[in-house]
């Protein structure tokens, strides 16, 4: 059976300056930071394959700041971008809100808090790993099918999705505080198959250092 690797990597740092809860609102971009991180994941890539990286399908949530996240990884690898929808951010009931915490002190909003462990703001945590995984299949596939054994793909996606199909991946609860949720902008998540099983997880931030002072508020 072929081995293969998906890489899940979330977006930049988006241009927000209103520190909106944006989730799956079109037309918002990368701002200037984020465009340098997105340049940074692509010279990543583009290392791994002159490595030896076997580096042949690219695909990214149709979201803005996924597609402009995968540009210059499509132009290093030259590769088209497909875009599928199956790794778009969660939905969520608080998106375009801001000031997220203040709200929460507001009644009105208490019921959509009733069950944080689903969670009751928004897409279960359940759904959102079907949908990824079933995306990480598709592309896993093609992958292989188009590069044979050791075939790779790069997902361009967002946190939450790509955190809870993480926690799946390695048998953990779902249920986690958003705080501790180990998927920085352009981080990379690694899930390694033999055939369709997968065999392990690993994790990179190649633009850890340009990670202080970003703003980092999440779409869910």
């Amino acid at each position: 059976m072929s081995r293969s690797s998906i890489h899940l990597v979330r977006h930049g740092e988006v241009f927000n300056p209103d520190k909106v809860l944006y989730g799956r609102l079109p037309e918002f971009h990368l701002s200037d930071l984020g465009r340098r991180m997105a340049d940074r994941v692509a010279g990543h890539f583009d290392e791994r394959r002159n490595d030896g990286a076997n580096l042949v399908y690219l695909v990214a949530s149709p979201l803005t700041r996924a597609q402009e996240t995968a540009a210059p990884i499509a132009a290093a690898l030259k590769l088209d971008i497909a875009t599928d929808e199956r790794i778009l951010e969660a939905e969520n009931r608080f998106e375009g809100m801001s000031n997220i915490q203040s709200r929460l002190r507001n009644p009105r909003y208490w019921p959509l808090l009733r069950n944080p462990m689903r969670p009751s703001w928004g897409e279960p945590y359940a759904k959102q790993v079907a949908r990824v995984m079933a995306a990480v299949d598709d592309a896993r596939m093609r992958a292989v099918e188009l590069g044979g054994d050791n075939a790779e793909a790069v997902l361009v996606s967002h946190q939450l999705p790509i955190w809870v199909t993480r926690l799946a991946a390695e048998g953990k609860k779902l249920w986690h505080d958003p705080r501790q949720r180990e998927c920085t902008l352009t981080s990379v998540t690694t899930l390694d198959f033999d055939g369709a099983e997968l065999v392990g997880v690993r994790y990179a931030e190649p633009s850890a250092d340009l990670l202080p002072g970003a703003a980092n508020v999440p779409g869910a």
